[in-house]
Parts: structure tokens; sequence; C-alpha cells
């Protein structure tokens, strides 16, 4: 065997055995996913949080899953059969990966001013839409979501929510949030924080009676709650876990620029085994 056939040949096991790796990994990915999507209340328990959007996640990862899957599968039988259509097709989706993640850090970063602006009328409209319809609250789940995680309260302020009609109550009540808002840490209480997820615990039941949620749980603008907006605090996870996100982008690109380069490398130099290969016939 020459130098150039065990090089190839070295090259299509190293291509199999890492996109074996990736095909498990996205199948453990999908399975996580459907494990969400069809038993909510144990992952509600194991996470300890309820109001997270199970639905929209799920069916996120179960896409990426199958997606991960789809393409680790091509790679694995297109390296291991020497096949060059697969292969192909394989450099082809891994160049459509790569230009996508491409153009979106180029859009984001030359359209961030835009971005801002947009996220922020998303954010506004959620606040102002609070529970205004009861069977469709995947918006203000998100939001309280981040709210919660991210210790913050409103875009800019608390002050974003004393106009939502369904949380001012009576006229001569102070003004209120939601408890996504509530800092319990703060006041050495979670009794807050246990009224915001038990009732939510409850709905996912199987006991539980089907029909839009109508819970609401707020709490006084004057109580503890957390003063800054999640304009400032997304701006400072941002700041804290840029050097993070530019290396697991970069990471990520690395592994595709040397997938393609070696699927490619395999997919031209099959011509020179067949040849040799028929020599000897």
């Amino acid at each position: 065997m020459s130098a150039q056939e065990s090089c190839l040949s070295l090259i299509k096991y190293f291509l199999f055995v890492f996109n074996l790796f990736f095909f498990v990994l996205g199948s453990l990915i999908f399975c996580f996913g459907i494990w969400i999507l069809i038993d909510k209340t144990s992952f509600v328990s194991f996470v300890g949080l309820s109001f997270l959007p199970l639905q929209i996640w799920s069916k996120v990862l179960a896409v990426s899953g199958i997606l991960t899957m789809g393409l680790a599968l091509l790679g694995c039988v297109g390296a291991l059969k020497e096949l060059r259509c697969l292969l192909s097709l394989y450099f082809g989706m891994l160049l459509l990966l790569f230009a996508t993640q491409i153009t979106l850090g180029i859009l984001i970063s030359t359209q961030r001013v835009r971005v801002e602006r947009s996220v922020q009328d998303i954010v506004k409209k959620t606040i102002q839409n609070y529970h205004a319809d009861p069977e469709d609250t995947v918006a203000e789940e998100s939001w309280d979501y981040v709210q919660f995680q991210l210790r913050c309260c409103g875009w800019h302020s608390p002050q974003d929510w004393f106009q939502v009609l369904i949380l001012r109550g009576n006229e001569s009540e102070a003004h209120r949030v939601p408890c996504s808002c509530y800092n319990s840490s703060s006041a050495n209480d979670s009794a807050v924080f246990d009224k915001m997820i038990f009732p939510q615990l409850s709905r996912l039941s199987p006991l539980a009676r089907p029909g839009p949620s109508t819970d609401l749980c707020v709490v006084s603008a004057k109580s503890h709650i957390y003063r800054e907006g999640c304009a400032q605090s997304l701006q400072k996870w941002l700041h804290n876990n840029l050097i993070s996100i530019v290396g697991v982008c970069l990471g990520i690109s690395l592994f595709e620029l040397g997938f393609m380069t070696l699927s490619i490398f395999l997919c031209r130099n099959l011509d020179y085994v067949y040849d040799r290969l028929a020599r000897y016939r």
C-alpha cells in the first residue's frame, strides 16, 4: 500500500469516527427533545422552572438532533463506502451551514443597531400584551424566564410594567409587576417564587384540567424586586461572555472547515484509488 492510499484510508476512518460521534450526539439531543415534549412534569421537576416554554424548546432540540444525525450519517456512509455522491452532498451541506453562519455574523455585526431596535420593539410589545390572550402565553413565559435568569425587570426599568392594564388592578393599589421580577434572595423569602412555580406544575400534571391558563402571579413594585432593566443586564451578559461565544463559534467553524477539507480531499482522490484498482484487474 502506497503512502497516498494509507493517507486516504486514515482520512476515511477519521471522518467515519468523528461523524459517528456526532450521530450519537444528535440522537441524544433528539431523545432529550422528545423527553421534554412527552414528559413535561418530570423535566420541570428536574430543572426546577416551570415557566420555560417547553414545547418550543423541545421542538428546537428535536429538529436540531435530526439535522445533526442526518448530516453525520451522510459523512459516515460516504466515507466508509467511499461514495462520491454522498461525500459531495456532505460537503455541500457543510458549506451551506458555514456560509449561513458567516452571513448571520456579518448581518449581526453590521446591523447591530437595527437588531437591538427590533428586539426592543418585540419586548415592549410582549410587555404591553402580557396575558392579553390566555391561550398564547409563549412570549410572556419566555420573557419571564429571561427576567428570572438575568435578575432584571422590564426592558429599561420596572416602570415598563406600570402601564400594563392586567397588572394595574384598582387605581388605589400600588404598581404591580410579574413575579419573575421578585428578588427572593434579597427578601429571604421563597413564598412568591413557590406561588409562581407550583400552580404551573399542577397544570402540567396528567390530572390537571384542560384549558388555558388563568393564573397570574404579581407582586407590588414597592417590594423586593429587581430594579435594573433587562437591556442593561443583556449588555453585561454579552460583555462577560463575549470571549466564550466567539470561541464556541470559532471552534464550530474550524470543525466545519476541517470536515469540508477532508471530505473534498477524499472525494477528489478516490479516482486515483479506482485507477490503481483497475490496473490490477
